[in-house]
C-alpha cells in the first residue's frame, strides 16, 4: 500500500503548496451583485451524485434564500480540492478519499453534509471477466488516483490477495470510459452512476460488483464548505447547509422524478438515468450515524496507508 500512499500524496502535494501560499487577505469569491444577491462557488463532479444540488438550483432553493450558485464542473475530486485550496471554490460535492486526504494534507476545508452513499460499480466488456482476479494483468479505469474509486479498487484487491501492482491502472473521464471499453483500449471500469448504469442498461456491459459489495454502505460524496466561507460567511454557510437537506428531502420523495433538473451532459438515456436516481442512497444531513460512517471508513483508509492517521472530528466537521 506505500505506493498507493506516495501515489496520493503526490498528486496533492501541490494544493498544499498552494493553501500555504493563500494570504490573510484573499479574495473570499464571496460577493454581491446588483441584485443584492450572494454568489457562492461551487463545484461538483457532473453525475447523479450530486443530485441534490442540481434540484437546489433548479427548483430556485438558492434564490430564495437571497443567494446566487456559480458552478464549476471537475473531472475527478483531487482538481476540486485544489481548487477550494486556492480560493476558488466556497463549496464542494466530491468524494470522500480526496476530502479526506485534503484535509490531513492541510487543505482548509470542512464536511457539513453528506450527499449519498454507494454509487459505483466495476463495470467490463470482456465476458471473461467475471470478478476482480480476473483482472490480474488488465487495464481498468478510474476517474483518478485520489479518487473514492481508485481506493475502492485498491482495497478490493487487497481482499482477494492482489494489489495495484497486479493489474494496469489509468485516469480516464468518466464519460469516456464506456467508449473505452467498447473498443478494447480497457479492460475495465470501475466508475460512478449514472455512468455504471448507462453502461449496463445502455451499452449491455457487465457489472462485476457494485460498490455496496466492496464496502457495504461506505459514503461516498460529501458536502464540504471552505473554512474562510465558514468562518467569514456563516449566515450563507448555514442557508448552503440547510437547502442540501431540502434538496435531498425531495431525492427521497421522488428521485426518478428529479431526472428533470439533472444537466444534459450527464443524461444519455432519461429512463436509465432516471432509474439510477432510485437505486442511490440519499443521505443529507451530517448526523452521528453519518459521522460515524466517515470515521469507520477514514479508519479503513488509514489502515490500507492512504491516511498518515485518523483525523480529529475537530479538523474533519462543521456543525453550526
Amino acid at each position: 500500500m506505500q505506493r498507493i500512499k506516495k501515489q496520493i500524496i503526490a498528486s496533492i502535494i501541490i494544493v498544499v503548496l498552494i493553501v500555504l501560499g493563500i494570504t490573510v487577505a484573499y479574495d473570499y469569491n464571496l460577493s454581491a451583485d446588483s441584485d443584492d444577491k450572494e454568489v457562492i462557488s461551487v463545484g461538483c463532479l457532473p453525475s447523479t451524485h450530486d443530485a441534490a444540488l442540481y434540484v437546489a438550483i433548479e427548483t430556485g432553493m438558492f434564490e430564495d434564500e437571497g443567494l446566487e450558485v456559480e458552478l464549476h464542473e471537475y473531472n475527478n475530486g483531487g482538481d476540486l480540492v485544489s481548487a477550494m485550496a486556492s480560493g476558488e471554490i466556497d463549496v464542494g460535492y466530491l468524494g470522500t478519499t480526496p476530502v479526506l486526504s485534503g484535509i490531513q494534507q492541510g487543505v482548509p476545508i470542512k464536511i457539513v453534509g453528506v450527499a449519498q452513499t454507494e454509487g459505483s460499480g466495476l463495470v467490463t466488456n470482456d465476458p471473461s471477466i467475471t470478478n476482480i482476479t480476473d483482472l490480474e494483468g488488465k487495464t481498468i479505469a478510474t476517474p483518478g488516483e485520489s479518487s473514492i474509486q481508485y481506493m475502492l479498487l485498491s482495497y478490493e484487491l487487497e481482499k482477494n490477495n492482489m494489489s495495484i501492482d497486479d493489474v494496469n491502472i489509468t485516469s480516464m473521464k468518466v464519460s469516456s470510459m464506456s467508449d473505452a471499453l467498447r473498443t478494447g483500449s480497457i479492460d475495465a471500469m470501475l466508475s460512478y452512476e449514472p455512468y455504471v448504469s448507462i453502461a449496463q442498461d445502455v451499452d449491455n456491459m457487465t457489472l462485476i460488483e457494485n460498490s455496496g459489495q466492496i464496502i457495504e454502505n461506505h459514503p461516498c460524496c460529501v458536502v464540504v464548505e471552505s473554512d474562510s466561507f465558514i468562518q467569514n460567511h456563516k449566515e450563507e454557510a448555514q442557508k448552503v447547509i440547510e437547502i442540501h437537506q431540502e434538496a435531498t428531502d425531495v431525492l427521497k420523495e421522488n428521485a426518478s422524478n428529479c431526472v428533470d433538473y439533472l444537466p444534459d451532459n450527464i443524461i444519455s438515456d432519461r429512463e436509465v438515468v432516471a432509474q439510477s436516481l432510485d437505486k442511490m442512497n440519499w443521505v443529507g444531513a451530517l448526523d452521528e450515524e453519518s459521522k460515524d460512517n466517515i470515521r469507520n471508513f477514514m479508519q479503513i483508509e488509514v489502515d490500507m496507508g492512504i491516511l498518515n492517521s485518523t483525523i480529529s472530528d475537530d479538523n474533519l466537521f462543521y456543525e453550526p
